[in-house]
């Protein structure tokens, strides 16, 4: 069987990850599959599915995600492979791919921490720098620290962290990465930052909202995930990776700002003329690190893409078999099905289909109102649901 490498060499298989898990033809557990000679080779993801969080209190996430954040829960079950466990999913009003945050509640999972193979911060999309203001006000007020406004010169950013520790930022849609390099030509060579990297301070502390932000007016909503930021040991092996796996492109080789000496690249779903919304993965390069990322409460778990179809997904894994790569069997995960595989660095991925959607159990108008649980575990529902602590 081949193995996925866990940062720093240490190998294991996708099954020990989710070897528990449901196949999509109803086959508990995890076999291996031979590779196909005519796989598929120029599949490209739109962009992400979704990402996927732990979380040490379902009802403090829910708080925070919703109630502050005004994310919309878009379904309210258990993780599959463990469901005894919430696996809350949250997004935008119809749970579209590419907006959706979910969660899985461990509550005694220590605190996991960002390194090679592991999320650094999410980052969340708003229109204007003017309602990105707001959201430091309101944000503020509720006592969340924040540091920005920062200039980035492709977007603007505030950043602060969740109660679990998890790095977010909420991030402007524009100007955008064609700001110093042709609309073409994006990630071709290295750039230096667009924006010096010396700081007003006094004016990036000062700069916020006149007046108080007691709600999410439609101004503010958050479209989606903006970028995800990860780290990794080796960016030029990262690269060819995600090219060859997914279809991204280069759209930015930079450094990282906040030092002005670790380099810092981009890829998106980029056709040579646009980037895609919600698609852009960004990679810190942290050559021969062995700083690992932790697993734990505050950590992302897995990144997910999308496919469009369950075909286009049966193409996609012969595709990865053909790189040698450990892959999951089609899992069903009821409003998509899922396959599982990792990034040389140990980061876990998913390719997640997007349909048929989080209305398949409940319509769109009270998604995440009450739990809900697949078919095969409906006769428990009573038992499982004995042993979650209720959320309000």
């Amino acid at each position: 069987m081949r193995y996925l490498l866990e940062g720093g060499g240490r190998a294991r298989s996708v099954a020990s990850v989710f070897g528990a898990s449901r196949t999509c033809d109803g086959r508990p557990g995890w076999r291996h599959e031979e590779v196909h000679e005519n796989a598929v080779t120029t599949l490209i993801t739109e962009g992400f599915h979704h990402i996927t969080m732990v979380s040490s209190d379902a009802q403090r996430t829910l708080d925070f995600y919703r109630d502050l954040l005004g994310v919309r829960l878009v379904k309210r079950t258990v993780n599959f492979d463990d469901p005894e466990a919430y696996h809350l999913y949250f997004g935008d009003p119809e749970g579209t791919p590419g907006s959706i945050l979910t969660f899985f509640e461990w509550p005694r999972s220590p605190r996991g921490h960002w390194g090679v193979g592991g999320v650094h911060h999410l980052a969340l999309s708003v229109p204007t720098a003017e309602a990105q203001l707001k959201w430091k006000r309101r944000l503020e007020d509720a006592g969340v620290q924040v540091s920005g406004p920062i200039n980035r010169g492709y977007f603007t950013s505030l950043y602060f962290v969740d109660p679990d520790g998890q790095i977010l930022e909420i991030a402007t849609a524009g100007p955008g990465y064609a700001i110093d390099e042709p609309a073409d030509a994006l990630g071709q060579s290295l750039r230096p930052p667009p924006v010096s990297l010396q700081r007003d301070e006094e004016a990036m502390r000062s700069a916020t909202h006149p007046e108080p932000v007691p709600a999410v007016t439609d101004d503010m909503l958050l479209t989606g995930i903006h970028h995800i930021t990860g780290i990794t040991d080796d960016l030029d092996r990262a690269g060819d990776f995600y090219e060859e796996a997914l279809g991204l492109k280069p759209v930015k080789k930079t450094v990282n700002q906040d030092d002005g000496e670790t380099l810092h690249y981009f890829w998106a779903n980029y056709d040579g003329d646009v980037v895609a919304p919600r698609s852009s993965l960004t990679l810190f390069g942290w050559g021969a690190s062995t700083q690992l990322a932790r697993p734990g409460a505050g950590q992302t778990h897995h990144i997910a893409f999308r496919a469009p179809s369950d075909d286009a997904q049966q193409s996609w894994r012969e595709h990865l078999l053909s790189m040698g790569l450990d892959v999951s069997p089609v899992m069903e995960r009821s409003y998509f099905r899922s396959i599982y595989f990792s990034a040389p660095d140990g980061m876990i991925l998913e390719i997640a289909t997007d349909g048929p959607g989080f209305s398949l159990d409940e319509p769109i108008e009270s998604l995440g109102a009450d739990l809900r649980l697949p078919s095969w575990l409906e006769e428990r529902k009573a038992q499982i649901a004995g042993k979650l602590t209720p959320l309000i």
